[in-house]
């Protein structure tokens, strides 16, 4: 009869404690890979067949959204800030409201003139007709943004709280119109405007950046065009008059009953009030 194979005894058990450290290691790997608090945490660890690489979809989605999102607000502030440091210093190119004009197949006309060659009637006028405050805030009257809230709440006429540096940060770096979030862009170029520019230089580039209509921006081109004359010379009425037309420069005219008339010289008044109350003490004689 064959020899059969002894049965393993209770002797006959092999000691594991002598076996190779990488037997042990793979006897380990098999067990654990089949369960056990091993298995589990590899299983969390490793992709799982039918299961996708990496984060799911919209976490991927929000990440490229939060990522690009910062990148652009990134962009903008160093490029507003770049601009308006740059036209502090050289004044700025042509606008998009003067694009906007020629768009339209009006002739662009513009001369730029230094502070220093306009008429101490004009600061006085722009003053005494947009902005009394000018000299005193930091680029918002909260006065009268209370004033114009107030009226909107009564269901009045709704009246504009602009100032001169908003007015000035908006047509240098934007444009006429576009609600509330160009309104919220204004806000923001006017505090850069205020910082970094000075009092004389804002109201430098607001007479040379303004709509004085019929494709005229800028007080000298406006007092060649309207008086025949420089904005140097340009008497207390003739400088009411262009101040006068300001915020309807294509519909009202200089020659026109609104800005020769009883606005004209409303404006008169107020120029006197400017000058013997000092309210435009930051800009004259700068």
């Amino acid at each position: 009869m064959l020899d059969q194979p002894d049965k393993p005894g209770p002797d006959d058990r092999v000691d594991m404690s002598s076996a190779p450290d990488d037997m042990l290691f793979d006897r380990e790997e098999q067990a654990g890979s089949g369960g056990g608090m091993l298995g589990r945490f590899r299983a969390g660890v490793s992709a799982q067949p039918g299961q996708p690489d990496g984060p799911p979809l919209w976490r991927r989605i929000i990440v490229f959204f939060f990522k690009w999102g910062v990148i652009a607000a990134v962009a903008f502030l160093v490029l507003s800030v770049g601009a308006a440091f740059t036209f502090g210093w050289t004044g700025p190119p042509p606008t998009f409201n003067m694009a906007g004009t020629a768009m339209k197949g009006v002739e662009v006309r513009r001369e730029w003139v230094a502070l220093k060659n306009v008429s101490p009637h004009v600061v006085r006028a722009v003053i005494a007709a947009e902005d009394q405050a000018f000299c005193a805030h930091d680029g918002f009257d909260v006065k009268e943004i209370n004033k114009a809230l107030e009226a909107a709440e009564r269901g009045r006429k709704l009246r504009g709280a602009s100032t001169i540096s908003q007015q000035t940060a908006k047509n240098v770096f934007l444009f006429n119109g576009g609600g509330w979030m160009r309104k919220g862009a204004e806000a923001y170029f006017t505090v850069l405007v205020e910082q970094m520019w000075t009092k004389p230089r804002i109201m430098e580039t607001y007479l040379n950046v303004a709509e004085w209509g019929d494709g005229i921006y800028g007080v000298e081109q406006a007092a060649q065009e309207r008086f025949g004359i420089s904005s140097k010379n340009l008497t207390p009425r003739q400088a009411a008059a262009l101040a006068a037309v300001l915020p309807n420069p294509n519909v009202w005219k200089v020659d026109g009953s609104y800005a020769s008339g009883r606005r004209g010289r409303q404006i008169q008044s107020l120029m006197a009030m400017v000058k013997r109350d000092g309210l435009d003490n930051c800009v004259v004689g700068k």
